[in-house]
């Protein structure tokens, strides 16, 4: 995955500006090889070739080979693989692996999140304007982008800054670093937000849909923050709702 050839990439479109690379597929593919080898009565949800409405198994891998496919595709070192194991659709391992800085997050259920084995914490900012926030874009931004951009402003207007990484699952891994005290976005996919949430968690955050009820990766969309910001980005969220 590293992008020494990335000049040398086969780039596909899935749609207006979705891509999709070789290296996309062939990690997938490597993938699946090795959970079919290790647990065969367990199912993958992945972005490359899981089927729509396919029905997963008590124990479902979810997977992004390459999370940040446009800035791997542009040569841009944003990007990232991730995994989790969800049971009964709960995410109980997860990991995130970034090969640009050699950063593994990992988290277990009730143990613990960690960055290449040392014990990550959430940040401690107590207000929006102190704090440090992170969000993406669907890739239907273009047909509708009016009500993502307004959001985008309303937190402009209340944060101390607003990123855009291009790659959510490490928005959300940066989020349990301490990195950024917040992160939210909608129209996501389970492998974009599912091992990212777990990590999160572990680390002393607080993960939820955008309305602030329970979080689940089948839901689209998410709020992660480090726990103290949190009910002010919600309300946020739900003041520009109401202006709709």
């Amino acid at each position: 995955m590293q992008l020494a050839g990335v000049h040398d990439l086969h780039v596909e479109k899935k749609g207006a500006i979705d891509l999709v690379t070789q290296i996309d597929r062939e990690v997938e593919q490597m993938f699946r090889a090795l959970v079919a080898a290790r647990f065969p009565d367990h199912t993958i949800l992945a972005e490359e070739f899981s089927i729509e409405g396919e029905r997963q198994a008590r124990c479902c891998w979810v997977f992004d080979p390459v999370d940040g496919t446009t800035n791997y595709a542009h040569g841009l070192p944003i990007y990232c693989s991730a995994a989790s194991l969800e049971i009964d659709g709960e995410p109980m391992v997860a990991a995130i692996y970034d090969p640009s800085r050699r950063e593994l997050f990992t988290a277990e259920r009730g143990q613990g999140a960690w960055l290449n084995g040392a014990p990550l914490a959430v940040s401690s900012a107590e207000t929006l304007i102190d704090s440090l926030l992170v969000t993406g874009f669907p890739y239907t931004v273009h047909s509708d982008p009016d009500e993502l951009l307004a959001l985008f402003g309303d937190f402009l207007k209340r944060a101390r800054a607003v990123r855009r990484l291009g790659s959510a699952q490490l928005d959300l891994a940066y989020v349990a670093a301490g990195r950024f005290d917040g992160f939210w976005e909608l129209h996501l996919k389970p492998w974009d937000m599912s091992a990212g949430a777990l990590i999160v968690q572990e680390a002393g955050g607080v993960t939820t849909d955008v309305s602030g009820g329970p979080f689940s990766s089948r839901n689209g969309e998410i709020v992660a923050s480090n726990g103290r910001i949190h009910q002010q980005m919600v309300d946020v969220i739900r003041s520009r709702k109401r202006t709709n």
